[in-house]
Parts: C-alpha cells; sequence; structure tokens
C-alpha cells in the first residue's frame, strides 16, 4: 500500500501546513525585454530598465528588470500556490533582490514553510511564514522574501 501525497499548496487548509514544506510553482514567467521596458516606463524609469542602450553604459553593463517587476513575477507565481484558504498576507520580511534578472530569463518560485500558528484572537485562521525564493533558468537566486500570509481553518467560511 502506497502512502497518499500530501495535498497541493492550493489544497492545504491552515492545519495542512507543516515547518520544512517545500513547493515548486507548476508554472514559470519569462522576463520579456518590451515589458520589461514598458514596466520600468510607468513604474521605476531608470536608464538600465528602459534603455537598452544607454544601459551598456552602467554599472549593469545590460538591460535589467525592475526590482519591483521581478516582484510582481514572484506574487504571479505566489497565485499558482495559493487556493481557497488563502486570506492574503500581511506583508514581507527579508526582502532581497539577489542579482539583475535580463531579458529572456525564465523565473520559478518555491515555498518552505518556516512557522505555523494559529490566531490568538481569530480561532478560524492561522499564519504561516513562507521564505518565497525566486530562482532563474540557471538555478539562480534573483530574489527573496519571507510572506506572513494568513490561512484560513478547515471548516471556516469565506465569510469569517
Amino acid at each position: 500500500m502506497t502512502a497518499a501525497s500530501p495535498p497541493h499548496p492550493r489544497d492545504r487548509w491552515f492545519e495542512d501546513w507543516t515547518v520544512g514544506d517545500s513547493f515548486i510553482s507548476e508554472e514559470t514567467y519569462v522576463m520579456e525585454q518590451d515589458r520589461m521596458i514598458e514596466f520600468a516606463f510607468e513604474f521605476d524609469p531608470q536608464p538600465f530598465h528602459t534603455d537598452p542602450a544607454a544601459a551598456v553604459d552602467t554599472s549593469f553593463g545590460q538591460l535589467v528588470a525592475s526590482g519591483w517587476h521581478t516582484g510582481s513575477a514572484l506574487m504571479r507565481l505566489n497565485t499558482s500556490l495559493l487556493g481557497e484558504a488563502s486570506m492574503g498576507a500581511f506583508g514581507v520580511d527579508e526582502l532581497r533582490w539577489h542579482q539583475p534578472v535580463v531579458p529572456g530569463d525564465e523565473l520559478q518560485l518555491t515555498w518552505t514553510i518556516e512557522e505555523t500558528r494559529r490566531s490568538s484572537s481569530k480561532p478560524d485562521r492561522g499564519i504561516v511564514r513562507v521564505r518565497q525564493e525566486l530562482k532563474n533558468q540557471r538555478d539562480d537566486l534573483v530574489m527573496s522574501q519571507v510572506a506572513i500570509m494568513l490561512m484560513r481553518t478547515r471548516g471556516a467560511t469565506n465569510n469569517s
């Protein structure tokens, strides 16, 4: 008899999270140059994000994605791991950009559960601290953070 595989993160309730569990997003995100430039013009208009020719003469030596665009890609991949138990997040700790993301980089997200605790004021939910690491196709760490997420307990309603 084989043991049942643990539920995918989308199918987990607060009680199902265990410290040390690790998950990798099934999806990836490819950083496309046109989208990088478009994002940067709107939100982070610095030459190394907006102008491939000018970027050559910067400390990066080439066009690089805004860290905020990289963070948006992390969030997009994050949603592929979240299910109906998710109630949002309180914030993030330890946000770091480890190395630049360049056009064509294919990003993938890994979650590792660091802490779980039931809310003392609202027993229908718990807090899950998740280390999130975003890596490129070469397995280089490009961004990391620790998300403090709120998760519904099994049997709690969406209106809680």
